[in-house]
């Protein structure tokens, strides 16, 4: 997502294109200087976003835009960007000055955390310091008001959230188990931010014991904040791309940390400008995350759950990347096979589990497909029993939901849409399998 371009290329680009204006931005505030305040972002769910403001705020600080570049939006709540004239291959799109970038690094120079951060860590929580300190950064800026340099931009985020955060208690008994796996571990990510949160004494008591304000912060940060593991951005403007399966941009830094965004491949006039929030065979990720069902998606992982992990599992391919079924032909992607032939229907065979096991790590296909083809009927016999087995449980899930008032539960419509999708892709890997099984092509 963060490819460099040669530095000559880049080079080239700045010099021609565009000539970078510092934005004008304040160093931290400190906590006296945080009140009186006149103005605070109104982050009630129904209020529109102001992206016409962002738009010109951004144009104030030095943001450049290609003739062509749009947002747009058919409801005020949700926007997306999209270019009216075509746009050659590396090309550049937007350009953002450095100092207008949320990051890790600036914000940890910026504010004293580091009781927080202790505690995250003492609380299992390490890997997610990154994205703790935007977080703080976010609410700091928030409780600045009308006051903080980024409050056309904050002005201009989304209230409204679909994503496990945002769900009610109701809302996670319809989850299958991976998406209620993956939304259980978002819950617990906001509470320990949270719990670190009252040892940060430049946020006043009143923001931190407001659920409402710091579920919006942990929402505007793990929604819009990408780049390396140790330092976290959010590139204002440059948060403006939808994700896309098929994707037309990508990001560039400078060395002077200005972010260029330029095409990542021909694009015609009046298209969508999207990027990748992450791997598109998973949407239930995507889903529990970002809270949008990618209905484009090609396939979607098994579902299988109940296999405990293993090395050899894992060099056999039980990852959510790679156990996949495709939606529209049924098909059932190797590592699928692979792992419940050795995980199952080997598990009383141990020395033909060995020799399976050994045939793919040496690379020998011939050995190996020939114990596939000798327990082919148990395989499938066991794929058909999940498969059906996961259906009953997305049908089960999907009735708790009937009935339901949408105002108590507004992501529940979204929720059921997620589950139909899965299971139309199940559908079609059953019809695949039952064909198998009476012997007919699948």
């Amino acid at each position: 997502m963060t490819m460099r371009l040669p530095l000559l290329l880049c080079s080239s680009l700045l010099s021609a294109a565009w000539a970078f204006q510092s934005p004008r931005l304040t160093t931290a505030p400190t906590r006296s200087s945080l009140m009186p305040r006149n103005a605070m972002v109104d982050i009630q769910e129904n209020i529109p976003r102001d992206v016409n403001g962002l738009q010109e705020w951004a144009q104030n600080n030095g943001v450049q835009r290609v003739d062509g570049f749009q947002l747009g939006s058919e409801d005020g709540l949700d926007w997306y960007a999209g270019t009216t004239q075509p746009l050659a291959q590396g090309s550049p799109i937007l350009s953002i000055p450095g100092p207008m970038i949320l990051s890790t690094a600036a914000t940890r120079r910026e504010l004293n955390v580091d009781a927080a951060v202790d505690q995250l860590a003492r609380l299992g929580a390490g890997n997610d310091v990154p994205e703790f300190y935007l977080f703080c950064k976010v609410l700091a800026e928030y409780q600045n008001g009308d006051q903080s340099p980024w409050f056309p931009w904050l002005n201009s985020l989304p209230r409204l959230y679909y994503n496990a955060i945002s769900m009610t208690d109701f809302c996670y008994e319809c989850l299958p188990p991976l998406v209620f796996s993956l939304a259980r571990k978002e819950k617990v990510k906001l509470d320990n931010f949270v719990s670190a949160l009252q040892k940060v004494d430049v946020i006043s008591q009143e923001i931190i014991n407001d659920p409402e304000i710091t579920k919006w912060a942990y929402n505007v940060v793990t929604t819009r904040c990408f780049g390396p593991d140790d330092n976290k951005q959010i590139i204002p403007m440059g948060d403006m791309f939808n994700h896309g399966t098929e994707t037309e941009i990508d990001f560039n830094f400078d060395e002077e940390g200005n972010c260029i965004v330029y095409a990542a491949k021909d694009v015609p006039a009046n298209s969508p400008l999207r990027m990748s929030y992450g791997d598109p065979t998973n949407p239930s990720v995507l889903f529990a995350k970002y809270g949008f069902l990618d209905e484009s998606s090609p396939a979607t992982f098994c579902k299988i759950m109940t296999i405990q992990p293993t090395p050899e599992l894992l060099n056999l391919g039980l990852d959510f990347s790679k156990m996949l079924f495709y939606k529209d032909s049924g098909e059932i992607s190797e590592e699928v096979w692979d792992v419940m032939l050795y995980s199952q229907v080997l598990a009383q065979e141990r020395d033909v589990q060995q020799q399976f096991y050994q045939a793919h790590m040496n690379g020998d296909a011939e050995t190996k497909n020939a114990i596939h083809q000798h327990y082919f009927m148990q395989t499938s016999a066991a794929l058909q029993k999940h498969v059906d087995t996961f259906l009953k449980q997305l049908d089960d899930l999907s009735a708790k939901g009937v009935g339901k008032d949408p105002q108590e539960h507004p992501r529940l419509p979204l929720i059921l849409r997620h589950n139909d999708f899965v299971k139309t892709t199940f559908m079609t890997v059953k019809a695949r399998l039952d064909s198998m099984a009476v012997g007919q092509p699948a």
